[in-house]
C-alpha cells in the first residue's frame, strides 16, 4: 500500500492538476486509500479536440475519463531515471521507448537521507524490465497538450493495433510477423523462443499505462479508467459473477498476467480486489502499482501530508487532528471508538470507507447523520431539538403511513426508493461551491438560484436524505461562489459558519448522540438493511431489477447483528443504575460495594458484547498479504538465488526442446479445441498438488501466489478468507480458518496450495495455470478472447473475430466456450460500421448463430440483431440480416415462436415511417417469402394486420406491395376470405370517422389510410377472375368506391383516386355488368352533383370561366373541386355504356350535361367510338410488359427493383393501378378446391370489431375477445382425447387419446389441412402427457413410462421408467431449507388416487435451457432426466403431505429468471413448482437444488400449473377454482381466487394476460391484469360459456378434456371426451 507521504489533500490535488494541465483537464474527484480526502490519484476528464473526434462529433468536443497518479521522483528513483533518459533520448531525435538499452541497469537507490541498512538487498532494475512492463507508455513533459495526445492515442490510434493485425494475417494464412508469435507466447501457447531482440508487448490482463509525464518533482502516470473493480462487484453486485466457471476464468486471467510478471522476475505485491480492474464484460486487468522505493512505515502521517500540500493548506487544517490510519484496520478503529479514543465523526468516516463511499464523487459521497432538527438549539438534558436517530431520515420525512402504503401497493415491496444520500441531495448541499455546469447536470437543467434552500432549517426540512461530512468540518460550504446565489444561512443560535460547524460537531460527539448513534449505524450500514429487521424499521430498499448487471456503487451491508452502544453511553443501563441508587440506602459499605460490583458486571457484559461484535465483523479487516510493510523497489524486482538474469519468457517454456518455432492456423485450432471432458476430479487435483515442482522464485513472488489464493477463496465465499486475527493464528500455529471448509473441494485444494505456510512449497503461477483445476474451456476461452482486449481498432478486432470464426474456431471450442466468448464479440457488431465492416459483422452473427444453443442465441445474439434492425437509415448489415437465408438459419436455431416475438415485428417496422428504400425492399421480400411457411393464420395476425395498422401512418409502397404479393402467393380464396373483408373494414372505419367531428390529425389520417387501402384493393382485384369480381360486386363489397365518393369531408385526391379506380373496375367487367351493378349505386351521387350545380355556379363563376379556357384538361389532372368528379365520371360512363343507356339510368342527365357544357365545354357528339374530347375510359387491363406487382428481382443479393407504386400516394394526382401478371402467366388466380387453411375464417368474422391500430403482439395487454365458436373439427380418437400440444410454429398439433382396447397413441396433425399425417403406437397404456422437446423434432410422451421419439420418423430414441426401489431412498431427496437437519421421507403406502401406480410417471415438464425433462411420479417425487445423454439424474422429494400417505404429482411448471435483459429475454428458470393430487403445491429452487416451501393450494386435485410471469403461479383444480399466487411477497402466498365454474377445472391455457379455462363443456376467460388491479378483493368471477358450432349450429355437448392456445394465430384448440379435436376462436 502506498505510504501517506505521497498523498495530497484533494483541494491541493485539484490545484496541482489545474496548474500542470490548465483548465482543459477537468478534475472530477480524487481517489483515496484513506477515509479522508487525501490521495495522489484523481479521475479527470480530458477534452478531446483531435481530428478524429472533430470528424465524429461535428462541432462539440468530447471528453473521456482517465486516472492520473502523481509519483514523487524522490520515492521512485528507478522509474524517474528511466523517464529522464527517455526524455533525453527523445530530444536527440530518437524514439523515447528505444532511447535506452534494455540491459542497462538503473540506479534505484533513494536519497541519502532515506537510505537504510536494507539497501544491500535492493537490486537494480534494467530498462528492459520497465520497457516490458510499460510497452505502450508515452513519455514526455507534463502539459495539457501532451496529456491530450496520450488520450487521443488511446481512443483513436490504438497503439496495439499492429499486434492484432499480425494475428489476423496468421489466421488468414498470410505472413504474420514476430508480433503474433510473441503475443501467443505471452498467453502461454507452447512456442520456442527465437533469439532476437525482445518484443515488448503488453499482457492483455495487465492494466495499460498510457503515459508518464514528467515535471520538476513528480511523474504523472496516465491510465484509462475502468468501469469497475472486483471490490465493487463483491460489494454491490456479486450476482454479476454468474457461475463457478466465471470465477475460475477470472482467476485464470490473473494467473496469466502474474506468470508474465514473474517471468520478468517482478512481483506485484499488492494483489487484492481493489487492484483488480474489470471491464463492462468483466474482463480482468491487474493494476500495476507504482510503489515507493521504501515504505513509509509508521512515520508521522500528518507531517508527511503537509509536506506535499501547499503552504497553509486549509484542508490540512480541517483534518490535522484526526487519528484515522490509512491501513484501515476496522477492528482497531472500532475498539478505539468503543473505548472513547476515536470520535464519532472519525468512526463514521471509517464506516463510509468500508462501504466504498468516495470523497468528491457526488453519486457516492460519504454520508453522515443529521443529529439535530434545527427547531431549536439542542441541550444534552432534553430531547427537544434532537433528530430521532432510531429512524432513517427518509422515514422521518415521508412518514410511516406513506411508507406502509408504498410497501403494500408496489409491485416490488419497498420503503426506500433511493439511496440514503442521492446525487441530487449532495449537489444541493454543496450548491454554493460547485460549478453551475454541475448543478445543471445533477439538479436541474435550468439554473434557478431561488429554488435552493436558503438556510439550514429549510435545507433539513426539504431533504429526505442524510447529511454530508462537510457540515461537520468545513465552514466554506456556507459561502457562495455564485453572485446570483446567497450564502447558506446558519441557524439563529450560531453567529457564523465557523461557530455552527463547532456546535454541530459538538452535537455529533455529545452524550445524547453517542448513546443513540448505534441505531443509525444499524439502519445505514447494519442489520436493519435486510430481513425482518428492515421491514420493522421501514428500511426495505428497492432492489435492483437486474442483479447480474455489474455496478460500481450501491449499498453494502457491513454488519449483520446489533451494533454495540459506545462504552459508558448505554441509556438502558444508566437508567437501571439510577433506579438502583434511588432504592439503596447510602452510607453502608455493603451497598457501595454492591454498586461497584454491578458496574463491574455491566462493564464485563459490554466488553463481551463488543468483543463478540468485533469477531462477527472481522471480515471488515481483510488480509491478502503476509507482510504489509515490505521494503520494496519501484516495481518490486525479485531475484531468486539461482537467477542472475532477467528471464522474459514464461517459466518452463524458454528452454523446452521440441516446441514449435512456426505457428499456423491449425496449430492454433488444435490448442483451442475442447473435447468432451468430465468435471475436475478431486483425486487428479490432489495428485497434481503432490507432484508439482516448486517454482524457482523469491519470497515476494510467493507472496503474490498467497494473495491469489485469498482472492480465489473470496470469489466463492463472498467474504475474505483471512482477517487480521485469523492470519496471525495461521502464521503462528498453522491453523487454517474455518471458512476454508465452505469451499468446493477442488477449490479448497488449490487455495490450500496457494496459501501454504512454507512459501517455498507454493506453486508458481505457471504451475497453477497448467493444473487440472482449470478446464480446457477456460484455457480456450482465454486464448480466443485475449486478443480482443488489446488496444486495437474496432475494425481490427471485428476482423479478428470474423476471420477466426469463419475458420471454425467456434466449432472447435465448443458450444459452451462460444457462448462465454460471445459477450466479447457481439458488442462489436452494434456500433456504426462501414460496408466492409458490415460484411465482417454479418459473418460474426452468422457463425455465432450456428454455434450457440437456441437459448444462448435468444439471450445473446437476438438483442444485437434487434439493435441493428432498429437503426434508421441505410445499413448494409441490416439488409444482409433481412435476407431469407439468414432468417431461415435463425428459424432453425431459435424456432419460429421466438422469431415471431422478437424479430418479426422489427422486420415489419422497416416498412413504415420513411424507411430506407433498400432496407424496405429487403424486408418486403423476406415477409413475402416467409408468409407461406408461417401459414395463413399466423400471416394474417403477424404480418397482414400489422401492415394494415400502418395505413395512414407512413407505410411505404413496399409495405403495400407485400400485402398484394402475399395475396398472390396464398391464393384467391385467401384474398376473398381474408384480405378483402379486412380492407372493407378499414374503409368503413375511415368513412365513419370522417363523418364525425374529429380533430384535423384524425381526418388527415382517414384520408391517408383510405388512399393506402384503395391502392391495396386495386392490387388484389387484379388477381381475381372476372366472375369472382362480379360476385363480389353483387355483395356490395367492391362498391366501397361509391361509398367513398359519397363522402363530403374527404380530401379531393382521395375522391379522385376512388373515381378513377371505380372506372378501371367498370372497364374490366364490361358494359352490361357495369349498368347492372354499378350505375344504380351512382344514382344518388349524380343527383347530388346535379342539384348542387346552381349553388356552385353562383359562387365560383369566375373560376369556371378561367377553367373553361383550359383546353388541355385531362382526367388525370388533379381536381380542384368536388364538382370536378362529374368531369371524371359522366363522360367516362358515356363512353363505356353509350349515352342512351347512361341517360336511361341517370334521371338527372340533362342537368349534368348542361353543367359540363357550360363549365367544361363538354358536349356529347356521337362519332361512333368516342366523345368530342375523347373522354372515354382508357382500358387499363392489357397484355404487355409487367406492371407494378411483377415478381421481385433481387439485386446484388439484397435489394430489388423499385416497385412502380413508388410515390403514388404522395403524388398530386392519383390513378388506379390494376396489377397485370407477367407475360406467359395467367392473368388471374383461380380458386383451388382443397386450398390449405381453407377452414380459417377472416378475423373480421371471428372477433367483435378490429382496431386497426393494435395488431402483431401475441402478448397484447388488451383482452382477447373470444366468441367461443368452433371453426373446424375432426375426429382423432374413438375414446377420449387426453392431451394436446401445439408446435411453436402453430402448424402442427400432437394429440394423445384412447384407442380401441384402451391402448395409447400419439397422433401428429397438420393444421393447414386439418388431417392426421402420422402416429406413434409404441405405448402400451393411454398417454397422459406430451412435450415437444425444443426445435429438435423430438417428442416426449408419457403413459407411466416416458418415450422420447423422433416426430419425423417415429423412431424410439430413449425409454425411461421408474424403479420401485426409489420410493425408499431418502438420501437422494432434498432437505428442506426450513429444516436442513430433517431429510424428506416418502411413504410407500397405498395410492392416494386409483389411477396411477406409485412407480409410474404422471406428468412431465421440459426445461429447455438445460435440455432436461422433469417428470412427476406416483409417489410424489420429481425425477430429472438428461435428454442429451439419455440418463436419469437426481430425484427430488418433498415433505410428507399426510401421515402415512403420499399423493401423486399431477402438474409441473417452472418460472422465475436468474437474469432479465433489456429486451426481456429470459435466461433460465429459477424455481419449479409441483402440484399434487391432494391439493398441495411445492416450490423447489432450481439454482440451489433446495426445497423452498409447501402450502395447501386447493381443496382438490391440482390439474394444471403455469407461470405466466417470473413471479406468478396460476393453478387450477377439481375444486372448481383457479388461483393466482404472487411469489414475490411470500413463499407461502395468499391466492387470488377465480370462481365461476360449476364443475372442476380440468385444464387452462394462457394467452398474454388472459387465462382460458375449461370445465365440463364450458369455457371461461379472465384477465391476470384485472386480478392484479382487484388484488384487495382477492376474488374474481368468470362467466362460463359453451362452445358454439359455427357451421352446423348448436352447442358442443361433450365434456372438454384439454386446451391449447395458438397465440400468434389468435385461436385455441380443445380436445374432448368424444375424441374430437376442435379449432375455436
Amino acid at each position: 500500500m502506498r505510504g501517506e507521504a505521497s498523498d495530497l489533500c484533494f483541494d491541493c490535488l485539484d490545484q496541482r492538476i489545474n496548474s500542470d494541465f490548465s483548465d482543459q483537464i477537468v478534475f472530477s474527484y480524487g481517489v483515496s486509500d484513506s477515509p479522508l480526502p487525501f490521495g495522489s490519484s484523481a479521475v479527470v476528464e480530458v477534452s478531446d479536440c483531435s481530428e478524429e473526434s472533430s470528424a465524429s462529433s461535428s462541432c462539440e468536443s468530447t471528453s473521456s475519463q482517465f486516472i492520473v497518479e502523481y509519483l514523487r521522483k524522490e520515492e521512485h528513483g528507478c522509474l524517474a531515471n528511466y523517464v529522464d533518459r527517455c526524455v533525453v533520448g527523445d530530444r536527440e531525435g530518437g524514439n523515447s521507448n528505444d532511447a535506452v538499452e534494455t540491459d542497462e541497469c538503473l540506479d534505484c537507490s533513494p536519497s541519502v537521507s532515506q537510505a537504510t541498512a536494507d539497501d544491500d538487498d535492493t537490486e537494480n532494475i534494467t530498462c528492459g524490465t520497465i520497457a516490458a512492463l510499460l510497452p505502450i507508455v508515452q513519455i514526455s513533459k507534463c502539459s495539457a497538450s501532451e496529456l491530450q495526445k496520450v488520450a487521443s492515442s488511446f481512443l483513436y490510434e490504438c497503439t496495439e493495433d499492429q499486434i492484432l493485425a499480425s494475428l489476423n494475417r496468421l489466421i488468414t494464412g498470410k505472413s504474420s510477423g514476430q508480433e503474433a508469435h510473441s503475443f501467443l507466447r505471452l498467453l502461454g501457447l507452447p512456442l520456442s523462443e527465437e533469439k532476437r531482440k525482445l518484443q515488448c508487448i503488453r499482457h492483455p490482463n495487465l492494466s495499460p499505462v498510457l503515459g508518464l509525464l514528467t515535471s520538476s518533482d513528480c511523474l504523472v502516470s496516465v491510465l484509462p479508467k475502468a468501469p469497475y473493480t472486483l471490490e465493487n462487484i463483491l460489494y454491490y453486485s456479486p450476482s454479476a459473477i454468474k457461475s463457478e466457471w466465471h470465477r475460475n476464468f477470472m482467476i485464470y486471467q490473473l494467473l496469466s498476467a502474474l506468470a508474465h510478471l514473474h517471468g520478468l522476475k517482478v512481483s506485484h505485491g499488492s494483489i487484492c480486489p481493489s487492484s483488480i480492474l474489470l471491464s463492462d464484460s468483466l474482463w480482468s486487468w491487474l493494476k500495476i502499482y507504482s510503489k515507493p522505493d521504501l515504505g513509509s512505515g509508521d512515520a508521522d502521517s500528518s507531517a508527511s501530508r503537509r509536506s506535499w500540500c501547499v503552504e497553509d493548506c486549509y484542508s490540512y487544517g480541517l483534518y490535522a487532528d484526526l487519528k484515522i490510519s490509512s491501513h484501515l484496520d476496522w477492528q482497531t478503529h472500532f475498539d478505539k471508538w468503543w473505548r472513547g479514543e476515536l470520535s464519532n465523526f472519525e468512526y463514521l468516516l471509517v464506516l463510509n470507507k468500508l462501504a466504498g463511499r468516495r470523497w468528491g464523487d457526488h453519486t457516492f459521497h460519504p454520508v453522515m447523520p443529521w443529529v439535530i432538527d434545527f427547531s431549536k438549539k439542542p441541550e444534552n438534558d432534553s430531547d427537544s431539538g434532537w433528530r430521532d436517530l432510531r429512524k432513517s431520515k427518509w422515514r422521518l420525512a415521508k412518514g410511516d403511513e406513506q411508507l406502509d402504503f408504498t410497501y403494500s401497493t408496489f409491485e416490488f415491496p419497498h420503503h426506500v426508493s433511493d439511496e440514503c444520500l442521492s446525487e441530487l441531495a449532495v449537489c444541493s448541499y454543496k450548491a454554493r461551491r460547485l460549478p453551475l455546469s454541475v448543478l445543471r447536470k445533477a439538479v436541474r437543467s435550468v439554473y434557478e438560484p431561488n429554488e435552493y434552500p436558503s438556510d439550514m432549517q429549510r435545507l433539513y426540512d426539504w431533504t429526505p436524505d442524510e447529511c454530508i461530512p462537510e457540515f461537520y468540518c468545513d465552514p466554506r460550504i456556507f459561502c457562495s461562489l455564485h453572485p446570483s446565489m446567497s450564502d447558506l444561512a446558519v441557524p439563529p443560535w450560531a453567529n457564523s459558519p465557523e461557530e455552527f460547524i463547532r456546535l454541530h460537531r459538538d452535537a455529533l460527539e455529545s452524550p445524547h448522540v453517542s448513546s443513540l448513534i448505534h441505531h443509525w449505524i444499524d439502519i445505514t450500514f447494519g442489520y436493519k438493511m435486510s430481513g425482518q429487521a428492515a421491514i420493522t424499521a421501514k428500511n426495505v430498499m428497492l432492489s435492483s431489477s437486474e442483479p447480474t448487471v455489474p455496478r460500481s456503487v450501491g449499498r453494502r451491508q457491513l454488519f449483520f447483528r446489533h451494533h454495540p452502544v459506545r462504552l459508558g453511553f448505554s441509556r438502558e443501563k444508566e437508567q437501571s443504575r439510577n433506579e438502583l441508587e434511588m432504592h439503596t440506602f447510602h452510607g453502608f459499605g455493603v451497598d457501595n460495594k454492591r454498586s461497584v460490583i454491578l458496574q463491574a458486571d455491566e462493564y464485563l457484559e459490554e466488553t463481551e458484547e463488543a468483543s463478540a461484535f468485533s469477531d462477527h465483523a472481522a471480515h471488515l479487516s481483510p488480509k491478502y498479504h503476509l507482510h504489509e510493510n515490505l521494503v520494496e523497489s519501484p516495481l518490486h524486482v525479485s531475484y531468486s538465488e539461482n537467477a542472475n538474469k532477467v528471464n522474459t519468457s514464461l517459466p518452463g517454456t524458454s528452454k523446452n526442446k521440441g516446441l514449435s518455432s512456426r505457428i499456423s492456423l491449425n496449430y492454433l485450432l488444435e490448442h483451442m479445441e475442447v473435447r468432451d471432458e468430465a468435471s475436475t476430479e478431486l483425486q487428479e487435483l490432489l495428485q497434481w498438488r503432490k507432484d508439482f515442482c516448486t517454482g524457482n522464485f523469491s519470497k515476494d513472488i510467493a507472496g503474490d501466489i498467497f494473495s491469489i489464493g485469498c482472492v480465489l477463496a473470496e470469489l466463492y465465499l463472498m467474504k475474505p478468507l483471512f482477517n487480521s486475527v485469523s492470519l496471525a493464528n495461521y502464521l503462528e500455529g498453522g491453523e487454517l480458518p474455518e471458512l476454508i471448509k465452505e469451499l468446493p473441494p477442488p477449490t479448497q485444494v488449490l487455495v490450500e496450495a496457494c496459501i501454504e505456510q512454507d512459501w517455498r512449497r507454493r506453486p508458481s503461477a505457471k504451475s497453477l495455470l497448467d493444473s487440472p483445476y482449470f478446464s480446457a474451456t477456460v484455457r480456450s476461452a482465454h486464448l480466443f478472447a485475449a486478443p480482443l482486449h488489446l488496444l486495437a481498432k474496432g475494425q481490427t478486432r471485428l476482423c479478428y473475430a470474423a476471420s477466426f470464426a469463419k475458420q471454425g474456431v467456434l466449432k472447435a471450442m465448443g458450444t459452451f466456450v462460444a457462448e462465454m466468448c460471445a459477450v466479447y464479440c457481439l458488442p462489436l457488431v452494434t456500433t456504426p460500421l462501414s460496408d466492409d465492416e458490415c460484411e465482417l459483422a454479418y459473418v460474426v452473427l452468422k457463425e455465432f448463430t450456428k454455434s450457440l444453443t437456441p437459448m444462448a442465441v435468444q439471450r445473446l445474439v437476438l438483442p444485437s440483431i434487434q439493435k441493428i434492425l432498429l437503426t434508421t437509415g441505410y445499413s448494409h448489415l441490416k439488409v444482409s440480416l433481412l435476407q431469407d437465408s439468414f432468417v431461415r438459419e435463425l428459424w432453425n436455431q431459435i424456432g419460429k415462436r421466438v422469431y415471431l416475438e422478437m424479430i418479426h415485428p422489427l422486420v415489419i417496422s422497416n416498412l413504415y415511417n420513411s424507411p430506407d428504400k433498400i432496407s424496405a425492399s429487403a424486408a418486403s421480400v423476406l415477409l413475402i417469402g416467409s408468409s407461406e411457411e408461417l401459414g395463413a393464420p399466423v400471416t394474417v395476425h403477424q404480418t397482414i394486420l400489422p401492415l394494415i395498422s400502418y395505413f395512414g401512418k407512413g407505410i411505404c409502397t413496399d409495405g403495400i406491395d407485400v400485402l398484394v404479393r402475399i395475396g398472390r402467393l396464398l391464393g384467391v380464396n385467401f384474398i376473398v376470405k381474408q384480405m378483402l373483408p379486412l380492407l372493407e373494414n378499414v374503409v368503413c372505419i375511415c368513412i365513419d370517422l370522417s363523418s364525425m367531428k374529429k380533430p384535423e390529425p384524425v381526418r388527415s389520417w382517414c384520408s391517408l389510410a383510405l388512399t393506402d387501402c384503395l391502392i391495396t384493393l386495386d392490387g388484389l382485384v387484379a388477381l381475381i377472375s372476372d366472375e369472382l369480381l362480379i360476385h363480389e360486386l353483387t355483395k356490395g363489397r367492391l362498391c366501397l368506391h361509391v361509398r367513398v365518393l359519397m363522402q363530403k369531408n374527404l380530401e379531393l385526391r382521395v375522391l379522385q383516386f376512388a373515381a378513377t379506380s371505380l372506372m378501371s373496375i367498370c372497364q374490366r367487367i364490361g358494359q352490361e355488368m357495369t349498368a347492372l351493378h354499378v350505375l344504380p349505386q351512382l344514382k344518388e351521387l349524380f343527383d347530388e352533383f346535379a342539384f348542387s350545380e346552381k349553388s356552385a355556379d353562383a359562387s365560383d363563376s369566375l373560376s369556371w370561366k378561367i377553367r373553361t379556357a383550359e383546353q388541355n384538361f385531362h382526367p388525370e389532372s388533379p381536381i380542384k373541386n368536388r364538382m370536378d368528379l362529374v368531369l371524371l365520371l359522366y363522360p367516362s360512363f358515356a363512353s363505356l355504356l353509350g349515352m342512351e343507356k347512361l341517360r336511361q339510368n341517370c334521371p338527372t342527365w340533362l342537368l349534368l350535361e348542361q353543367y359540363l357544357l357550360k363549365h367544361h365545354n363538354w358536349k356529347w357528339e356521337y362519332t361512333g367510338r368516342s366523345s368530342r374530347y375523347s373522354m372515354e375510359a382508357k382500358p387499363v387491363l392489357k397484355k404487355g410488359p409487367a406492371s407494378k406487382h411483377t415478381p421481385k428481382m433481387l439485386l446484388n443479393g439484397s435489394g430489388r427493383s423499385v416497385p412502380q407504386l413508388q410515390g403514388l400516394r404522395n403524388s398530386n394526382h392519383l390513378k388506379p393501378h390494376i396489377h397485370v401478371p407477367v407475360e406467359g402467366q395467367e392473368a388471374v388466380l383461380n380458386p383451388l378446391v382443397h386450398e390449405p387453411w381453407s377452414w380459417f375464417p377472416s378475423p373480421v368474422a371471428c372477433w367483435d370489431g378490429i382496431d386497426i391500430g393494435r395488431f402483431g403482439n401475441p402478448k397484447d395487454e388488451h383482452r382477447w375477445k373470444i366468441r367461443a365458436s368452433v371453426l373446424s373439427s375432426a375426429r382423432a380418437y374413438h375414446g377420449a382425447l387426453r392431451s394436446l400440444v401445439v408446435s411453436e410454429d402453430e402448424c402442427t398439433v400432437f394429440a394423445s387419446g384412447i384407442d380401441p382396447g384402451f391402448k395409447g397413441s400419439v397422433q401428429k396433425w397438420e393444421l393447414a389441412s386439418l388431417s392426421c399425417v402420422s402416429s406413434y403406437h409404441a405405448h402400451e397404456e393411454v398417454v397422459n402427457d406430451i412435450s415437444i422437446l425444443s426445435s429438435t423434432g423430438k417428442i416426449a410422451s408419457c403413459d407411466g413410462t416416458i418415450h422420447v421419439w423422433n416426430s419425423q420418423t417415429g423412431k424410439l430414441i430413449s425409454l425411461f421408467s421408474e424403479s420401485p426401489s426409489y420410493q425408499d431412498q431418502t438420501s437422494s431427496y432434498l432437505p428442506s431449507k426450513n429444516n436442513s437437519n430433517q431429510c424428506d421421507r416418502i411413504a410407500s403406502h397405498g395410492l392416494s388416487s386409483g389411477i396411477f401406480d406409485e412407480n409410474l410417471y404422471t406428468c412431465m415438464h421440459y426445461l429447455e435451457y438445460m435440455d432436461q425433462l422433469v417428470a412427476g411420479t406416483g409417489f410424489g417425487a420429481l425425477r430429472f432426466i438428461d435428454l442429451a445423454r439419455g440418463q436419469k439424474l437426481q430425484i427430488w422429494g418433498g415433505e410428507p403431505i399426510e401421515s402415512g400417505f403420499t399423493s401423486l404429482v399431477s402438474a409441473l411448471c417452472s418460472g422465475g429468471t436468474q437474469t432479465k435483459h433489456g429486451d426481456g429475454a429470459s435466461v433460465s428458470p429459477s424455481w419449479i413448482a409441483a402440484g399434487f393430487s391432494s391439493g398441495q403445491c411445492r416450490l423447489f429452487d432450481l439454482r440451489d437444488n433446495g426445497f423452498i416451501s409447501s402450502w395447501r393450494a386447493h381443496d382438490g386435485y391440482v390439474t394444471k400449473l403455469m407461470a405466466p410471469e417470473s413471479h406468478l403461479l396460476v393453478s387450477s383444480s377439481l375444486d372448481k377454482t383457479l388461483r393466482i399466487w404472487d411469489l414475490r411477497k411470500s413463499w407461502t402466498p395468499q391466492p387470488f381466487v377465480v370462481k365461476g365454474h360449476n364443475d372442476g377445472v380440468s385444464d387452462f391455457s394462457i394467452w398474454g394476460k388472459d387465462v382460458i379455462s375449461i370445465s365440463r363443456n364450458n369455457i371461461g376467460i379472465f384477465s391476470l391484469s384485472k386480478s392484479q388491479d382487484e388484488e384487495e378483493q382477492q376474488q374474481q368471477r368468470i362467466i362460463p360459456q359453451k362452445l358454439y358450432m359455427a357451421e352446423k349450429g348448436g352447442r358442443v355437448k361433450s365434456d372438454l378434456s384439454t386446451i391449447c392456445v395458438l397465440p400468434f394465430s389468435r385461436l385455441f384448440i380443445v380436445g374432448a371426451h368424444d375424441g374430437y379435436l376442435r379449432i375455436c376462436c
